[in-house]
């Protein structure tokens, strides 16, 4: 009888384990599979330059463990490619573009400040230069005489000569002529006839040349049946 009980006893606990175990839901793996992809997802486009996207990838994953310490190390390394990128933006004269990059790097790593210092520097120097430079553009263009018969703002002048009256179309060139050598214009002589061109070019030239001998005369000639003789004055814009 007491054998019968041990043995009643021991296939009962044997049932109770079984359905322990029975009822134990399995492992999910995959939470882990999509954890490691999406860090492979970030991985990728970190090398591959794809910042923008790689910071949402690790926003969404510290999101989802924001005390897992190896978060530390991706944000670094965007940081460092945000940098990075602002330093080759730099080097190619976009101060705008370098500056967006740099506040990037400061967003992702504010403790590190000698991080971003470097480049913080060169970036102030970049736009204090901007601004020097259009400062000197402006008070070029401040120098300069009032124009005769362009548009300084303008693109391009259009003059029609008066070739009918040679007294008025003398007057004409010597004006055509100033702004020429004062706003630094290429010029393109619009003619009807071939013949038309040869004349007014030397005229032209003449005029050129003694207001400014080394002024290196850029002439353009265009036959176009349909319009009167004209000349365009393309400015040269302040650098």
């Amino acid at each position: 009888m007491k054998l019968f009980n041990s043995r009643y006893v021991l296939l009962a606990a044997f049932s109770l384990l079984l359905g322990a175990c029975q009822s134990t839901p399995p492992v999910d793996n995959s939470v882990d599979q999509g954890r490691a992809t999406a860090i492979a997802q970030l991985e990728q486009n970190l090398a591959s330059s794809e910042l923008a996207t790689a910071e949402d990838q690790l926003a969404a994953l510290q999101a989802q463990t924001p005390d897992d310490p190896q978060w530390v190390q991706y944000q670094r390394q965007l940081a460092e490619a945000y940098l990075q990128r602002s330093q080759i933006v730099l080097q190619k004269g976009d101060v705008n573009a370098a500056a967006t990059a740099l506040s990037r790097a400061r967003s992702l790593m504010p403790k590190a400040p000698a991080l971003t210092g470097g480049v913080n520097s060169a970036i102030a120097h970049a736009r204090k230069a901007e601004l020097d430079k259009a400062e000197a553009a402006l008070k070029a263009a401040e120098a300069r005489p009032p124009a005769k018969v362009i548009d300084p703002a303008a693109e391009h002048t259009t003059v029609a000569l008066n070739i009918t009256d040679i007294a008025k179309l003398r007057r004409q060139l010597d004006l055509i002529a100033q702004d020429i050598v004062n706003y630094q214009c290429a010029v393109s002589i619009q003619v009807p006839r071939t013949a038309d061109y040869p004349w007014l070019a030397t005229l032209i030239s003449k005029r050129v040349k003694k207001l400014d001998p080394a002024f290196d005369l850029n002439l353009e000639r265009q036959i176009i049946r349909r319009v009167p003789a004209q000349v365009v004055l393309i400015p040269t814009k302040p650098q």
